[in-house]
């Protein structure tokens, strides 16, 4: 049986190491503080958004909420977001996605000022991912990678291979597990031979979108199975991109959902708040991922 990758233990441990660097900032009169922006009524981001609020304020990061209706203009949101990447009490802004049909992401991210997104999503991030050279890394990659760090699984040199292409997930997860030498493939919709390449792998990770996608044929025994997905299966329960309970024979490490990868995301939503504090006010930050 695979070895569960406990993401709910590591960002606990990470939250409270974020909690002493916010308290050390205190010291110096630097309180972190992070703006979220809301717009509309998506149960999933409403719930995503409550549980960024109560992560700032058990770490003690200062945060202010921003509920928007579905109808908002969208210069009324470039206006607001405008408004804070010019208020000093704010150092991270993040606008909750999915936005309304009617409004167009890209320009909304673009609005906001790059040493404040710490989504990291604004085309000056993602390039500096790109060259290795960033400032923050985008939430959800980055946990997965403090995850492997931190369970002491290698990168270099192994077979990775990374199924979907999402901006949010896929390619900075491409791009990161290369940056720890590793060798990337990253399957989509279109790629042939699928179920060969995954078995090949590895370190396998799963962002696709579609529950239990990933089975037991698809895998190599003994590989690292990591599951972002966050699913219903026909019954409506909670699952993965993975069919976990027949994987989880096969892999020697695996990440269950929920308690995986999940929580992984808003602890690093609140690293990345205290870096870009402390990138603001030229302090030095000693933490960086991979």
């Amino acid at each position: 049986m695979a070895k569960l990758i406990d993401g709910k233990a590591i960002s606990a441990q990470i939250k409270a190491e974020t909690a002493l660097e916010v308290q050390e900032l205190k010291d110096k009169g630097i309180i972190p503080g992070l703006a979220v922006v809301l717009v509309g009524n998506d149960p999933a981001s409403q719930t995503y958004v409550n549980l960024k609020e109560k992560a700032c304020a058990a770490a003690g990061i200062y945060s202010e909420k921003y509920a928007l209706p579905a109808n908002t203009h969208q210069d009324d949101l470039f206006d607001l977001v405008n408004r804070l990447n010019h208020k000093k009490e704010i150092h991270g802004i993040l606008v909750q996605l999915p936005l309304p049909d009617d409004l167009d992401e890209e320009s909304v991210i673009e609005t906001i000022d790059p040493w404040k997104d710490v989504d990291a999503f604004h085309p000056s991030n993602v390039g500096r991912i790109m060259i290795g050279n960033y400032r923050f890394l985008p939430c959800t990659p980055a946990g997965i990678m403090e995850m492997l760090h931190r369970e002491k699984i290698p990168v270099a040199g192994k077979k990775c291979v990374v199924v979907g292409r999402s901006n949010i997930v896929g390619k900075p997860m491409a791009m990161l597990l290369l940056h720890d030498n590793g060798t990337v493939t990253i399957c989509h919709s279109k790629t042939k031979d699928l179920e060969e390449i995954c078995r090949g792998a590895d370190l396998l990770v799963a962002a696709v979108g579609k529950p239990k996608f990933i089975t037991a044929d698809m895998v190599k025994p003994g590989a690292c199975v990591i599951d972002v997905g966050m699913d219903r299966d026909e019954n409506g329960k909670l699952c993965g991109d993975v069919d976990f309970e027949p994987v989880s024979k096969l892999a020697s490490y695996i990440t269950p959902v929920p308690g995986g990868v999940g929580p992984m995301t808003i602890a690093m939503l609140l690293r990345n708040t205290v870096t870009a504090a402390k990138i603001q006010n030229a302090i030095p930050d000693r933490q960086k991922v991979c």
